[in-house]
């Protein structure tokens, strides 16, 4: 069997150590006689692995008490029409920091089901390559709260501080927060936000399945035409099983949890391995001559590093190349091009150093 370095940008890698034990747990889950795909949710052997998932998420989090964790489906995607669904029973309007793609589609679902969106700053003026300033950001009178994107997938554009929803008035908002390609890559001090969600396909497990921190005081704001499924307090008080959950995704997240407790050591642990494969590879990309990468410094994402080639002509015989080498998934998203190496928390150092060894070697015969 070869395993080869993965640099998908979702689904993305999982740690051969959760994937080692799945495959031993497939066929006979601890002696149960069947496979966790096949158990009832509501068995009691199903419910201990929901508990336990739930409780490792909260120590390596942090997660207040007042704070609910839902496990649910439709990926994160769903969750552009849940918030505001969820947010706006009260009136006002949802405000958004456009950075890029991903929270545009938010702002476009949110103007679809509601007429209105308030964009309260903007990256478009900057190519997408600078998040706005903190004092740049300023909200609607009638803000119901500000969403904002971490990190930018696609373009790899990450905040590097957490926004404030204060209005005019003075009142400040609750904040809710795309995590998806950005959770548990490092410490997150979750008592800043009101809602934060993250799509499972980067560093929480297979895709199928999202994960929804959402704080107490916020579970009662819904609106009374919103779709029974999205709801956030029926799905708090259902245990996440209000219908039939994301079984093998949710038991395989538990996994992945307990792998960032036991194998790496927690969450301080995994920044620090983080920081270091960025640095290498944007180091690399910065003192190359054929490689360059258009974000400002500053809000370079760690988990989604984009670069381009001086001669785009060569990018077909270097993405060829890659994949010859054992390097998966390097090509950009269609709607920038380039390339793209995503470094989420399963992507190894020694994936990074063969990436940098590559890129070296095409260089100093293409460049």
């Amino acid at each position: 069997m070869t395993r080869h370095f993965n640099f998908c940008a979702g689904p993305a890698a999982l740690p051969a150590a959760v994937l080692e034990r799945a495959r031993d747990e497939m066929l006979d889950y601890r002696g149960h006689g069947l496979s966790v795909m096949e158990m009832s949710h509501r068995s009691a052997e199903y419910v201990a692995i929901a508990e336990k998932a739930e409780a490792d998420l909260r120590e390596l989090l942090a997660i207040p008490a007042n704070y609910r964790v839902l496990f649910t489906q439709g990926g994160a995607t769903q969750q552009f029409a849940a918030v505001p669904y969820n947010l706006l029973g009260a009136g006002g309007t949802a405000n958004f920091v456009d950075t890029g793609i991903w929270s545009r589609k938010a702002i476009a679902e949110a103007r679809h089901l509601f007429g209105d969106a308030r964009v309260a700053a903007s990256s478009e003026a900057s190519g997408n390559a600078r998040v706005p300033a903190r004092e740049e950001v300023e909200l609607s009178r009638d803000a119901a709260y500000l969403h904002y994107t971490a990190n930018e997938t696609i373009g790899g554009l990450a905040f590097d501080y957490i926004p404030r929803g204060v209005r005019p008035d003075g009142i400040e908002v609750p904040l809710v927060c795309d995590m998806s390609s950005s959770i548990l890559s490092g410490p997150l001090d979750v008592s800043r936000f009101g809602v934060i969600y993250a799509g499972a396909q980067k560093n929480i497990g297979p895709a199928g399945l999202v994960v929804v921190i959402v704080r107490d005081d916020l579970l009662d704001r819904a609106r009374a035409d919103m779709p029974s499924l999205f709801g956030y307090k029926a799905l708090a008080e259902g245990g996440s099983m209000v219908n039939t959950p994301a079984t093998y995704s949710w038991y395989l997240a538990g996994l992945v949890f307990e792998w960032l407790k036991q194998d790496i050591g927690g969450l301080e642990a995994m920044d620090a391995i983080n920081a270091r494969k960025a640095q290498k590879l944007y180091a690399a990309i910065d003192a190359s001559g054929l490689y360059s990468n258009p974000i400002a410094p500053a809000n370079r994402s760690r988990m989604n590093v984009p670069f381009v080639l001086a001669d785009p002509r060569l990018d077909k015989g270097f993405l060829a190349e890659a994949e010859q080498a054992g390097l998966l998934n390097l090509k950009g998203h269609r709607s920038v091009g380039g390339m793209r190496a995503s470094l989420y928390n399963a992507v190894p150092e020694a994936a990074v150093d063969a990436l940098i060894d590559f890129m070296a070697d095409f260089e100093n015969r293409k460049g």
